[in-house]
């Protein structure tokens, strides 16, 4: 019986099990033909997408829900080390280490938040990198909520004025009114001197309408020099009493990346062919955070789920296929949107590269909840056919919108 590991079970993980299981089953193959076991460090699958969100009820699927129905094996452990040369994989269990043989491998390991060595950084921060780390700040929040109310209670900073910092300061009213934390006073920090420099031009005027509808300050052109548990210390000599700082300045590659040979780009990520081939290792596919693929003949994958979903869908069917002998499908992607949620006030819809303002305001807002709660879920009745349906090796349309609107 050959194995077919899957490293991770985040959106491209999730989709390359169930891609595969989906091509093992229309080549008529069974668990006894290939076995397919997915490793992750946890039980679940995290929508991560909605991690900065209000509620957080339905942001982890247990696998055993998606993988069960499709004789998937799955199993909670580490990844410690990877071994191309012997087809191996150290895991680390509960139970201690173990070694994992495979024949192929797909690696999904997807990418983790870059903190940096700034003095009280890990101690007195959070984030919205994982589920838990998500719900801790939710906790975190609702405690706030039943102190005594004060300027440094109410006061959140905000690290990293990209897609997640964004979106977690423009949610953060919302968190916390839902928390018991009245009259918030909320500050993005970025070292940039605008806010989402990687955004572009066309939808950053629609960034700072929104920002200040929703009274959130901002600090440009600094970094955070220090954090301790009374608040944070600028660059510019600034200090800024605060009970809740957030961290969301920057990711990179799973740093198993960097132990693989092969290219890789300054995100860490391990380059792919269209195939979702990792250049350089024999028998070994990547799809999601962890790799870069050029979709279009000129631009490469970003790290989002927009790209993680249908690489681990293409990765899935080829490894299966790649396995049995049967020709394998390339991945083409010819289109490009970002949905940024802007809280209360709405939401930013670009098309293209370019980022091209689509719609704005409440009818982006629609469409981001529309993905966020639909589009990026697996179906969840239990159904095989319904989950191998949802994994076939397709490039589904983008998401649509009633028309450009600001309110």
């Amino acid at each position: 019986m050959a194995r077919i590991l899957v490293l991770g079970a985040g959106f491209a993980g999730l989709w390359a099990a169930i891609g595969a299981a989906r091509q093992r089953d229309e080549l008529g193959k069974s668990r006894h033909d290939a076995e397919i076991l997915v490793i992750d460090r946890n039980p679940y699958h995290n929508i991560r997408v909605r991690n900065y969100e209000v509620d957080l009820s339905e942001a982890a699927i247990p696998l055993a829900e998606l993988l069960d129905p499709i004789d998937v094996d799955h199993r909670v452990a580490e990844v410690s080390s990877i071994e191309p040369a012997t087809q191996e994989v150290i895991i680390a269990t509960s139970h201690g280490q173990e070694t994992l043989h495979y024949d192929r491998l797909v690696l999904t390991l997807g990418s983790e938040l870059v903190r940096p060595a700034i003095p009280g950084l890990a101690a007195n921060s959070f984030d919205v990198d994982t589920y838990e780390a998500a719900a801790r700040l939710n906790n975190h929040l609702a405690a706030l909520g039943r102190q005594v109310p004060s300027p440094q209670r109410a006061t959140i900073v905000v690290v990293g004025a990209g897609f997640t910092g964004i979106e977690v300061a423009t949610e953060m009213p919302a968190k916390c009114a839902n928390a018991g934390v009245s009259d918030p006073r909320i500050i993005l920090v970025d070292p940039n001197p605008v806010v989402g420099a990687t955004i572009g031009d066309h939808g950053r005027p629609v960034i700072s309408e929104a920002l200040a509808s929703l009274a959130v300050e901002t600090r440009l052109g600094v970094r955070i020099s220090a954090v301790d548990a009374r608040g944070v210390t600028l660059n510019s000599g600034e200090f800024i009493p605060a009970q809740t700082v957030v961290w969301c300045a920057g990711m990179a590659a799973n740093p198993l990346a960097a132990t693989l040979a092969g290219e890789h780009d300054r995100l860490g990520r391990i380059d792919v062919d269209s195939f979702m081939r990792a250049k350089g290792l024999s028998n070994v596919f990547a799809a999601g955070d962890i790799a870069s693929c050029v979709v279009d003949g000129t631009h490469a994958t970003v790290m989002s789920c927009q790209f993680a979903r249908p690489m681990g869908r293409f990765a899935g069917h080829n490894v299966v296929a790649d396995l049995f002998g049967q020709p394998m499908l390339p991945l083409v992607i010819d289109w490009y949107v970002t949905v940024l949620d802007l809280g209360g006030w709405g939401a930013l819809y670009t098309v293209g590269w370019d980022r091209q303002v689509h719609a704005t305001g409440a009818a982006a807002k629609v469409t981001k909840q529309t993905i966020n709660h639909k589009r990026i879920y697996p179906p969840r009745n239990g159904s095989q056919r319904a989950l191998f349906d949802a994994a076939a090796p397709t490039i589904q349309a983008p998401p649509v919108t009633r028309t450009t609107s600001k309110s």
